[in-house]
């Protein structure tokens, strides 16, 4: 199985401007020199993490999905982060998922931020996902998510990397930090967290810290306070062999956690 290339943008967000932040991240993916099989952008990333759905929600047909549509072709990578969707007059914080062949995959959030009254406004998913990227099976979670560790959890190693996109305060940053480690430890997998920086139009400010984890908890990248685009290479024969020394996952069988697919 060949590693697996992933490039984190990290980067600040236009408040709820759909157009500008559409043509910021089409100029940093165009910047982009390494060969890549994955653009991770951060949550809500066409508009900053907003309760102002009526307004900005677009449906599967919207300006953002068909960017990410197109670029991911134009680019022949593939591409994710999440916006503001508007399904049958239901509004979800809903992960885009697009592969260069035009096909899509798609994630609604779980977990609603009720801190922020996300969950007024927003409906929550209901179900998980995994994604195959060159053999790779990459499951994707939003923001909240990464505070559950039953939902996220990697039961018989169904996936092989997970990622967390966010838009998470600069100060509950080390809960961000110490989660994400907490869940490639405890998933015997690869972690990629993709939050954002700068200041949102709610005067909360976003220290990033867009990392990649792998699965003994060592953190191989993290950047801070700054916009970054950065390309990982993750070792799925490291994975293997790390998984076959340390098989902790084997003897949580008896576990009567399930999350349904």
């Amino acid at each position: 199985m060949q590693d697996l290339k992933v490039t984190l943008i990290q980067s600040e967000l236009v408040w709820e401007d759909i157009d500008s932040n559409l043509a910021g991240f089409n100029s940093r993916i165009d910047a982009i020199e390494e060969d890549t099989h994955l653009i991770v952008l951060p949550e809500m990333f066409s508009t900053g993490f907003t309760m102002n759905a009526p307004a900005l929600a677009q449906d599967m047909a919207g300006s953002a999905v068909k960017w990410i549509i197109e670029k991911s072709a134009e680019k022949n990578v593939a591409i994710v982060g999440s916006i503001i969707a508007d399904d049958d007059g239901k509004f979800f914080n809903r992960l885009v998922w697009a592969k260069p062949n035009g096909e899509i995959f798609t994630y609604d959030k779980k977990h609603l931020f009720r801190m922020a009254g996300e969950e007024k406004i927003y409906s929550a998913g209901t179900k998980n996902i995994t994604v195959e990227l060159n053999g790779w099976r990459i499951r994707p979670f939003i923001c909240y998510d990464l505070r559950f560790p039953v939902w996220t959890r990697n039961i018989a190693n169904q996936f092989d990397a997970a990622i967390f996109i966010a838009n998470w305060p600069e100060r509950r940053s080390l809960h961000w930090k110490s989660l994400l480690q907490a869940r490639a430890i405890e998933n015997l997998c690869y972690v990629i967290g993709v939050n954002r920086v700068g200041t949102d139009g709610n005067g909360l400010t976003y220290s990033g810290d867009t990392c990649v984890i792998d699965p003994t908890g060592n953190i191989l990248f993290q950047k801070s306070h700054a916009a970054c685009t950065h390309t990982a290479q993750l070792s799925y024969s490291e994975l293997q062999e790390y998984r076959k020394s340390f098989p902790a996952w084997m003897d949580a069988g008896h576990d009567l956690i399930r999350i349904p697919d």
